[in-house]
């Protein structure tokens, strides 16, 4: 073995499907070089599994550039693994010793159904973007940009929260499994610029009906969403959508989903 590879020891989840127990399966990965993103090692993990004619192992990925959010897995306990702000994409081997071991399994929360080992159902994210994440005015041609004056102060708020790629790392963080700070990074995008004042109530309450009609917890100021956040989004995110969330329900309070039994069997179901 050269100084540019590591033999690592892999405890992977294995699920043949949502219905399938599942069960963790440990795999020997030998000349692993330093140099390999965790996907890539990955892929020369099923290389050789394939050779092996064994069933190599379901992960999601995309654009491997830390942009799209489909890389999502938690490694030693932790989505997307150790590093600070770092999606599983562009975490690299380096950062890990030869001879380690390594615990790879999908996010777990009842709202992202397991399709197959490490990758899950994050529909429910889109789902909710579709409740109200959106700007339905129809604008015509495109503004000239300085017609709406935006103050600095929010535009570098909006972009802050606007860089979220709805990976759903904060949600397999949360003990609750909650999306509030999925929620709350979409909701602040819009609420903090002109241009979404004007659906903020209704964007607000429709969202978060959604999300809690889709099984997600509710927050409890734990705060690992923040620290595992790969973007690194703010909680002061989950403070504005309340303060939205409250001012729509009171301006607003016909508008407030009414679930049959006053409260949606899913919202039973938030917890992990």
């Amino acid at each position: 073995m050269s100084p540019e590879t590591i033999n690592l020891t892999l405890k992977v989840w294995r699920q043949h499907g949502p219905e399938d127990q599942g069960r963790f399966i440990t795999y020997q990965a030998n000349d692993i070089p330093t140099a390999a993103s965790f996907l890539e090692m990955l892929d020369i993990v099923n290389e050789r599994l394939i050779v092996e004619g064994q069933d190599p192992i379901a992960f999601d990925h995309d654009c491997r550039e830390g942009i799209c959010g489909m890389c999502g897995a938690v490694i030693n306990g932790r989505p997307h693994g150790p590093e600070k702000e770092t999606t599983l994409c562009q975490l690299h081997m380096r950062g890990f010793q030869d001879g380690d071991t390594i615990v790879i399994e999908p996010f777990r929360a009842r709202a992202f159904p397991v399709i197959k080992d490490l990758a899950v159902d994050r529909r429910a994210l889109d789902k909710i973007i579709q409740a109200g994440g959106f700007i339905s005015v129809n604008t015509g041609q495109a503004p000239e940009a300085n017609s709406l004056p935006v103050p600095k102060s929010n535009a570098e708020l909006a972009f802050d929260a606007a860089t979220c790629i709805g990976c759903g790392a904060c949600v397999a963080a949360c003990p609750n499994a909650s999306a509030m700070l999925f929620v709350s990074a979409k909701i602040s995008h819009l609420a903090l610029l002109p241009q979404g004042r004007p659906e903020a109530a209704k964007r607000a309450l429709a969202m978060v009906a959604e999300m809690d009609r889709l099984g997600f917890g509710n927050c409890t100021n734990h705060k690992e969403c923040q620290v595992e956040c790969p973007k690194g989004i703010n909680i002061t995110n989950i403070a504005r959508l309340n303060r939205e969330f409250i001012k729509a329900a009171v301006s607003s309070p016909e508008e407030i989903p009414v679930f049959p039994a006053g409260r949606p069997e899913a919202l039973q179901m938030g917890a992990k």
